[in-house]
């Protein structure tokens, strides 16, 4: 090995932070390989490679024994002390074999061992970096589509988004840059795979978290986060300081905060509600758009009887009843809707206009 290839090693160990004695031992023990293979595969041999000027030696090692059944990895004593006098019998002794070609085997199999160790410290690197952005946001670019993912580049590795991790009719142009939520990288025998999605509910936290920066600072608190990607979500924020408006923070500006956010999710439609330890105030909140004129709670069965004005009964059920099924999920409580005439007729309840639950929540389409 010449002082170049020495100098390499130190340019590798600056550059890529692979340690250089991790690399001249993995050489080494590939060398012994080499020679086995190459030249004799009985013999027990050891390779010393010189870390300062890069010479490579070969030494075959053979126990001292009294009767030599096998010289290829045994030798006599008398033999041995003539290597050195100070030998005793089952000790080992070493003496060099070093091919005279073995130069030329020595090149290939560094070069073999280096490429490759770069290679596994250059994975372990993505995946060091990676690793502490799991449940977190990257903006990567769309590369290419195939039937079953969308392959995104994220500058030193290419990230996966599956397509049932998909907003219902997202489509991507190639190059066109986006933001996704890593569910999970994992550490596989062909690298570093990064696992993304934009339906994760991960995926809204961490767009407000972003946004906001009431909620990057802690004042502001998200509790709890309910999406049915693409159509809408509900978000629970409580404020640490009683001066500072949570749902207005989130909203920001002229809506302009969460107007970001509803933008980077294709109209997504955004429930912010204002959470309460109260769980009547709750679940009145979290039925946001809808007015709520009384909530009733079950604690053993976990569940709330909500009140809402006749008119306002589609409202608060919703679509397909995902006002009512966000709102479940969003407080944990299983959220029974009645109107003011159904709760007349079947409990009995004085039927009023006047008296609606306050509610602190924004609805933003």
């Amino acid at each position: 090995m010449s002082m170049d290839f020495i100098e390499a090693m130190n340019e590798l160990e600056r550059e890529k932070g692979i340690s250089k004695d991790v690399l001249f031992e993995a050489i080494e023990a590939a060398l012994i390989s080499s020679y086995k293979r190459n030249f004799n595969a009985a013999q027990n041999v050891r390779v010393d490679m010189n870390r300062n000027t890069g010479v490579i030696k070969v030494y075959a090692r053979k126990l001292i024994v009294e009767e030599v059944l096998d010289p290829r990895t045994e030798i006599s004593l008398p033999a041995a002390r003539e290597l050195n006098p100070h030998f005793q019998l089952e000790d080992v002794a070493e003496q060099e074999v070093t091919p005279r070609d073995f130069g030329r085997i020595a090149a290939q199999t560094a070069k073999q061992v280096v490429t490759q160790r770069i290679r596994e410290a250059e994975r372990g690197l993505i995946y060091n970096a990676f690793i502490d952005k799991e449940e977190d946001i990257v903006t990567g670019i769309v590369q290419r589509q195939d039937l079953r993912n969308v392959y995104i580049d994220l500058g030193k590795i290419e990230a996966v988004l599956p397509l049932n991790e998909l907003m219902p009719g997202e489509k991507f142009k190639h190059g066109e840059r986006i933001k996704a939520y890593i569910t999970k990288v994992e550490n596989t025998t062909k690298g570093p795979q990064i696992l993304l999605s934009r339906s994760h509910p991960g995926l809204l936290k961490r767009l407000f978290e972003l946004e906001v920066p009431e909620i990057f600072d802690g004042v502001v608190e998200i509790r709890s986060v309910a999406r049915e990607a693409g159509f809408r979500s509900k978000i629970a924020v409580f404020s640490r300081n009683p001066e500072v408006d949570p749902v207005g923070s989130c909203v920001g500006p002229r809506g302009m905060r969460v107007q970001t956010i509803v933008t980077e999710l294709r109209g997504e439609k955004i429930d912010i509600v204002r959470y309460s330890e109260l769980v009547e105030e709750y679940v009145a909140n979290a039925l946001s758009p809808s007015k709520v004129l009384e909530v009733q709670v079950f604690e053993a069965e976990k569940m709330a009887r909500v009140i809402v004005p006749d008119y306002q009964l589609s409202l608060a059920i919703g679509i397909k009843g995902q006002n009512a099924r966000l709102a479940a999920k969003l407080t944990g409580w299983k959220i029974d809707i009645k109107s003011e005439s159904q709760a007349e007729q079947e409990f009995g309840r004085p039927k009023t206009s006047s008296d609606e639950m306050h509610q602190d929540s924004v609805s933003i389409d």
